[in-house]
C-alpha cells in the first residue's frame, strides 16, 4: 500500500538532531519535509543550504497555520517539549517528540489527554528501540533463548556533552530505561539511585541506578558525563544463556554466551548441591544494518494511519519520565527506594 504522496512534515528544532530527522524523513518515499522551525537564524540558514523546497521560520505558529502539514517532529531542548508538543497537538497535527517526552509525568499526562481528545498520534523518539542490536535482544527474549532472566545491567558513559537543563540520568538513563521496559514488556516497580554533582550544583553528572521489575528481576544502570571512555553496553543474564550488546563494538554488537550455572549433587550428603559454572560456545550473530533514526521515521509514518505508536506511545513515554522522577527522588533521599506507579493502573480514565 502506497503512502499518501501529500504527507508533509515539519521539524521544530534544527540543532544536532533536527537536520538528521529532515534527512531521514526525506529519504522515505511519498514523504516530504516542507518546514523547519528554529529561533537561531544560523541554524535556519544551515538547513536551507542542505535541502531545497524547505520553508524556514522562527515562528512555530506560522508553520502550524499550514493545514497541509500532517505531522511535526519536535527536536527542541527537553524543557520546551511540553509547550511545543501541546501547540502541535492543539493544531490537530501528529507529533514525534524526542526523548524524554516532558520534564514531569504530569506534563506527559496532559499531552496524552490532549492527543487522545484530538485523535492524533503522540510518539516519543526512543530511538534505541530501533537499533538492530536491541531488536535482536528482544527477539532472543521473545523466543526464551535466555531462559529465566536473572538480572540486567547497562553502562552509558562519555566525557560530555554536559547538559545545562537536565542531569545525567534524564539525559542518558532515559535511553536504557526505555530499552529495559521494551525488552521486559513492563515498567519498573521501584527505583533507588545515588548520584553526585561535580561540575554544576544541582545537576548530577554521575548516577548509579537500581531498578526493580516484576518477577524479582533487577536492572542496574551506570551513567556519567565524566568518563574518559564512550561506552554503550547492556548485559542480560539468564539461566540458559547470557548476552551482551556493545553498540560501539567493531566485531559485532551482539555476543551470545552459552554459559550458565548448573547444580550438581554432593554424593556424600543427600539433598545438597554444588553450584558449578557451565562453559559453552560464544556466538556473534549477524545483524541487519539500517540507521535506527530511519527505522524510527518509518515507524512514525506507519503509526499515523494506525493512530497508534504502540511501544513508543505517550503512555510509554510517561513510564520513562515517571521512572526518572523516582530516580531523582531517590537521589535526594540518599538512595532510598522509591515506588513507581504503573501507567495503566493509575490512569485508566485517560485511555478511555
Amino acid at each position: 500500500m502506497k503512502k499518501d504522496a501529500s504527507l508533509k512534515l515539519a521539524v521544530v528544532g534544527c540543532g544536532h538532531w533536527g537536520p538528521n530527522h529532515i534527512r531521514n524523513f526525506r529519504a522515505l518515499s511519498n514523504v516530504s519535509v516542507t518546514w523547519a522551525v528554529d529561533r537561531d537564524p544560523q541554524r535556519r540558514a544551515y538547513v536551507s543550504s542542505l535541502y531545497d523546497h524547505l520553508t524556514t521560520t522562527a515562528n512555530i505558529d506560522e508553520m502550524l497555520a499550514d493545514k497541509s502539514v500532517t505531522g511535526v517532529v519536535v527536536a527542541t531542548p527537553t524543557g520546551t517539549h511540553f509547550e511545543v508538543c501541546m501547540k502541535v497537538i492543539e493544531a490537530g497535527k501528529h507529533v514525534l517528540c524526542e526523548k524524554p517526552l516532558a520534564t514531569t509525568s504530569l506534563e506527559c499526562e496532559k499531552l496524552i489527554a490532549a492527543a487522545n481528545e484530538r485523535g492524533v498520534v503522540l510518539m516519543v523518539g526512543h530511538v534505541f528501540l530501533f537499533n538492530g542490536g536491541i531488536l535482536k535482544l528482544k527477539e532472543l527474549m521473545s523466543f526464551n533463548d535466555l531462559g529465566r532472566l536473572y538480572y540486567a545491567s547497562a553502562v552509558r558513559t562519555n566525557l560530555g556533552p554536559i547538559r545545562d537543563d537536565v542531569n545525567a540520568s534524564v539525559d542518558l538513563a532515559s535511553h536504557d530505561i526505555s530499552i529495559f521496559n521494551f525488552l521486559f514488556g513492563a515498567a519498573p516497580i521501584s527505583a533507588s539511585a545515588c548520584g553526585h554533582s561535580y561540575l554544576k550544583q544541582g545537576l548530577e553528572d554521575v548516577v548509579f541506578i537500581t531498578l526493580t521489575y516484576p518477577n524479582e528481576m533487577i536492572a542496574g544502570i551506570e551513567v556519567s558525563w565524566l568518563n574518559p571512555q564512550k561506552v554503550r553496553q547492556i548485559t542480560l543474564v539468564g539461566d540458559k544463556k547470557m548476552v551482551t550488546w556493545d553498540d560501539l563494538s567493531s566485531s559485532g554488537a551482539i555476543t551470545i554466551y552459552d554459559k550458565g550455572v548448573i547444580r550438581e549433587p554432593y554424593y556424600d550428603s543427600y539433598g545438597e548441591f554444588h553450584l558449578l559454572a557451565r562453559e559453552g560456545d560464544v556466538t556473534i550473530p549477524k545483524l541487519q544494518v539500517e540507521e535506527p533514526l530511519k527505522r524510527q521515521a518509518r515507524f512514525f509514518i506507519d503509526a499515523i494511519p494506525k493512530k497508534s505508536a504502540s511501544v513508543c506511545s505517550g503512555e510509554r513515554g510517561w513510564d520513562v519520565v515517571r521512572t526518572l522522577e523516582a530516580i531523582n527522588e531517590s537521589i535526594q533521599k540518599g538512595g532510598a527506594p522509591v515506588a513507581i506507579e504503573n501507567y495503566e493502573a493509575v490512569h485508566k480514565t485517560l485511555r478511555q
